[in-house]
């Protein structure tokens, strides 16, 4: 005979509970030895399952809007790179900008933390229910060149235009045919006033001419990027660098000593 903890379970299960099920034995015992109240234990259990659908929530968009890593502003290093301004990034993690369908590019040299401040911000995005998809430049392209020859075209620009916040990375670190230039004018044209993209580039607006190779084209696209926008021009070295200097790779010239693992090869 199934008993009453048993049914209970498997009644939670079948509303699709899967939490409760998980911590009831540990909830009833704390409540029979605490003389809990039979609301105060039901809220319990109700706040447990709710905090796993949370969960489960910001889990499942996280891996849907296809971010390459997970970084937070927490864990970003503002004391390195002095040319930003904490504050400004801290009010701009409010998603004011979303809400009025604003755009932001982050523009600096290479590894000086542009994809980090992007993906945490698109992660706040997705903690207040903003549907938020990331994609290379180069990936983007590629992408609606490719259903273009496979005359689903519609459906992927609709997979870029849908999302309340859409993430370009990495403008800039590779010139664009005309095909390609075009598709991506498409896309910046289609969201123009109904949706929020973040965007970063290793390039100075004044050099997007040469990345799209036709400077009309740039002009065009800027126009609409920067209609509503925010740029944040980031000033500094490349964390990677910074933390490869600590690790004792880049040394003053004339150093004799090597670091472990670096060997010279004298050319013949």
């Amino acid at each position: 005979m199934i008993g009453l903890q048993e049914r209970l379970e498997d009644a939670f299960r079948q509303f699709g509970w899967s939490r409760i099920p998980e911590v009831l034995h540990y909830h009833a015992e704390e409540a029979s030895k605490h003389n809990i109240s039979y609301l105060e234990f039901l809220d319990k259990l109700l706040q447990e399952e709710l905090a796993a659908k949370w969960d489960r929530y910001v889990r499942t968009r996280t891996r849907l809007a296809n971010l390459p890593f997970h970084k937070t502003l927490d864990q970003f290093d503002f004391r390195f790179q002095p040319s930003i301004d904490e504050r400004r990034i801290r009010d701009l993690a409010t998603l004011r900008f979303i809400e009025h369908k604003e755009n932001l590019i982050f523009l600096g040299p290479p590894g000086v933390g542009k994809t980090h401040l992007a993906v945490a911000l698109a992660l706040e995005a997705i903690k207040q229910r903003y549907t938020v998809y990331f994609t290379t430049a180069h990936d983007l392209v590629q992408t609606l060149q490719q259903a273009d020859q496979n005359h689903t075209i519609k459906q992927k620009i609709r997979m870029y235009t849908k999302p309340r916040l859409l993430i370009i990375d990495e403008i800039g670190y590779r010139k664009m045919d005309e095909p390609a230039a075009h598709f991506f004018f498409q896309i910046i044209s289609e969201r123009y006033e109904t949706g929020s993209i973040i965007l970063t580039s290793n390039k100075s607006y004044g050099s997007w001419g040469e990345i799209f190779g036709d400077s009309i084209l740039a002009t065009a696209i800027l126009d609409r990027l920067l209609h509503h926008s925010t740029t944040i021009n980031i000033k500094g070295e490349s964390y990677r660098i910074k933390e490869k200097k600590k690790a004792g790779f880049f040394r003053p010239e004339g150093d004799e000593e090597q670091p472990k693992g670096v060997v010279h090869v004298s050319a013949p």
